[in-house]
């Protein structure tokens, strides 16, 4: 599994495909975020935006590959192992994003009544939490489930909205905790959705390779 995630981040790397997706966070950050503002507040604004951008960049790692070079992949590894590590690539490059931005946020942001160590962990894992929900999203509008681009491109984006707006998403509670929290000056750790996104990105990436294995 180690080379099939060294070669899908090479892939991932070349390709060039992920500026698109890193600059547009970027810009959601800078323009969303001035320095001066409550680092609570800034932290979940700057993790809502991983849940869109963990869904690119898993439709981007689980498309890059050419299909030759994918089916010789396939056969040698097996179906199941090569989506797996494309889905965890995206996964990878999402979560490295949504750190990079925390520590942004933690460095021009207003901190005070906020003990700094449970900031930017509580930070740190409502990113992890909105990186991950945002990759099952992912997951499940591209191939092989959904083979049409733009259909697949709906798909994530009208997911990615859900997971931000409706109540049971493991993303929006981690989300609005974080920004209640900045009131009371406390940072929550929010365990409990960071397992619920464990769970439903293990499940999603659980059908996205099964699918894989069955069309493989």
């Amino acid at each position: 599994m180690t080379a099939l995630l060294r070669y899908q981040g090479a892939l991932l790397l070349r390709s060039q495909r992920w500026l698109a997706a890193f600059f547009a966070y970027a810009a959601f950050v800078a323009v969303g975020i001035r320095p001066g503002d409550p680092v609570l507040d800034s932290l979940g604004y700057a993790a809502a935006g991983l849940v869109p951008l963990a869904a690119w960049l898993v439709r981007i790692c689980v498309t890059n590959e050419p299909g030759a070079a994918r089916d010789c992949a396939a056969a040698a590894a097996g179906p199941v192992r090569v989506h797996a590590a494309a889905l965890l690539t995206g996964l990878a490059g999402a979560l490295l994003t949504g750190f990079l931005g925390a520590a942004a946020v933690l460095l021009v942001g207003d901190g005070a009544g906020t003990a700094p160590a449970a900031t930017a962990v509580a930070g740190g894992l409502v990113a992890a939490v909105c990186a991950l929900t945002g990759a099952a999203v992912g997951a499940l509008s591209a191939r092989p489930l959904l083979c049409r681009r733009g259909l697949g491109v709906l798909s994530a984006a009208l997911g990615s909205l859900l997971a931000l707006v409706l109540a049971p998403s493991p993303a929006r509670g981690a989300v609005s905790a974080l920004v209640a929290g900045a009131r009371s000056g406390t940072a929550p750790l929010p365990i409990t959705a960071l397992a619920v996104a464990l769970a439903v990105f293990a499940a999603a990436g659980t059908v996205a390779c099964l699918a894989a294995a069955r069309r493989g």
